[in-house]
């Protein structure tokens, strides 16, 4: 099975916890998207950011200096928000870490697709943005199939743990047979599931710790995990979602 996840906003560079193994898939696009942003002066990088004057500042320069080649850092530790920090990936045996090197694939605005221990550098670039690169209308159209295309090897099943946002980048070009399963960690309310997003990136991170423990290979198995916040709801589940809810 392949299980896709969001990237996050923060990121560190780490050189000492973990080598880099591979290089992203499809660096040659990256730089394209590189050589666009480095197009933009500063009111139109912090307004494509949507983001603050300390926020932006810092990226703005580090963007001029950006270099895809050195001082990489594994795509499983480079990332650092909520999500991450919840799965613990420092902490992963080995037999874990081989099951993520595997299985998991991180989708990104910037990169396309990374595998965990593709090198790459902090870089900030949501994949809704609104920027045009190479006559596209947005990254999605720019990105098109190439993502959907790294992902899938054969027939076998798509996890999903990904943001709406990012699950959009795969959904269109799905195969008609193609199960494509997602796990929701929402909130009831008014007898429908609502999705807090802060307490869904700590689950989904858990959840990929969970399979990589367990060694999850059935989708049947991902209705095991076990957590004293969140608990299977058998009656909202269906063949193509598994739903956890909040039990706060």
């Amino acid at each position: 099975m392949k299980i896709i996840i969001a990237p996050a906003k923060k990121m560190i560079t780490d050189t000492d916890t973990f080598n880099y193994e591979t290089l992203p898939q499809y660096l040659d696009q990256t730089q394209q998207i590189l050589n666009k942003l480095r197009t933009l002066n500063y009111s139109s990088a912090k307004k494509l950011w949507k983001c603050s004057d300390k926020i932006a500042r810092p990226n703005f320069e580090q963007l001029q200096k950006l270099d895809l080649h050195h001082h990489l850092t594994p795509a499983l530790l480079a990332f650092s928000g909520i999500q991450y920090q919840y799965m613990s990936p420092d902490l992963f045996t080995e037999p874990a870490l081989d099951y993520v090197r595997q299985n998991l694939r991180i989708l990104s605005g910037f990169y396309g697709i990374l595998r965990p221990f593709d090198g790459i550098v902090p870089y900030r670039l949501e994949m809704q943005s609104k920027i045009s690169v190479n006559n596209s209308n947005n990254l999605y159209d720019f990105w098109k199939t190439l993502i959907y295309s790294a992902l899938i090897t054969g027939s076998e099943p798509i996890v999903n743990l990904a943001s709406q946002e990012y699950a959009k980048a795969i959904t269109p070009y799905l195969l008609p047979n193609q199960k494509f399963i997602t796990v929701i960690f929402g909130s009831l309310v008014d007898g429908k599931i609502r999705t807090k997003a802060t307490l869904a990136k700590m689950a989904r991170g858990e959840m990929v710790r969970y399979m990589a423990e367990n060694n999850i290979t059935e989708i049947n198995d991902i209705k095991k995990f076990r957590h004293p916040d969140w608990k299977l709801s058998t009656e909202l589940s269906t063949t193509e979602q598994i739903v956890f809810v909040y039990q706060k």
